[in-house]
């Protein structure tokens, strides 16, 4: 894929539209993390609204919204592959619950459930949703974030997330402001996108809250 412009690239901010882990290339690799952003490697698929819930498209379009409205966005950090970040990334389903959680009805359509929540929300609030997933300045694998048990981490929001790792089976919870709904799960068959890269995302079942809803 080619190398998106600083333009594209901001526009195309937590575009995840895949789930592919690119893997290192070499053991120097790995002593030396690339600098391919999230945002080139996660806009492989025309970021599309589909029927698939466990992919990411949802949040694609959401981000796509802030950097329109808002060019100079904090979420334009991911278009910046030199810069470590680590985002925890919501699928399509996370957001049809959301959606659920805020209208009461269970809406189908990811269109319909993208067009609600900006309906519902403004982008000032989807911005400071979508900042709650990040990271910034930490690369964070799975390997780190399972032996993050207890660990608060500072995110682009300006709030913190609690880890708790459990075992048998293994879990990662991640704790928000939200006390009334279940917490977010990482989805451990989609974790280590980009890895090998300072810039790095984890699939997670709901999405993050930064209120208390």
């Amino acid at each position: 894929m080619k190398r998106i412009t600083s333009t594209l690239a901001a526009a195309a901010v937590l575009a995840l539209g895949g789930v592919t882990a690119i893997g290192p290339a070499s053991q120097a690799q790995v002593a030396a993390p690339g600098e391919t952003s999230l945002a080139e490697v996660l806009t492989s698929d025309n970021n599309k609204f589909d029927n698939n819930a466990k992919d990411f498209d949802i949040v694609t379009e959401a981000a796509l919204a802030v950097i329109g409205a808002k060019p100079g966005s904090p979420v334009a950090l991911l278009a910046d592959g030199s810069s470590r970040a680590t985002v925890f990334a919501p699928t399509d389903q996370a957001f049809r619950l959301l959606a659920k959680d805020l209208t009461g009805k269970t809406i189908r359509s990811e269109k319909k459930i993208f067009s609600s929540l900006v309906e519902l929300a403004g982008v000032d609030t989807i911005e400071t949703v979508l900042l709650y997933h990040v990271v910034p300045g930490k690369t964070l694998t799975s390997k780190k974030v399972l032996a993050a048990d207890g660990a608060k981490l500072a995110t682009a929001a300006g709030k913190k997330v609690k880890v708790v790792v459990r075992d048998h089976p293994t879990q990662v919870i991640l704790k928000d402001k939200d006390r009334n709904d279940r917490d977010p799960r990482a989805v451990l068959s989609a974790l280590d996108i980009n890895k090998g890269n300072k810039q790095v995302a984890h699939a997670i079942d709901r999405v993050l809250r930064p209120i208390n809803l």
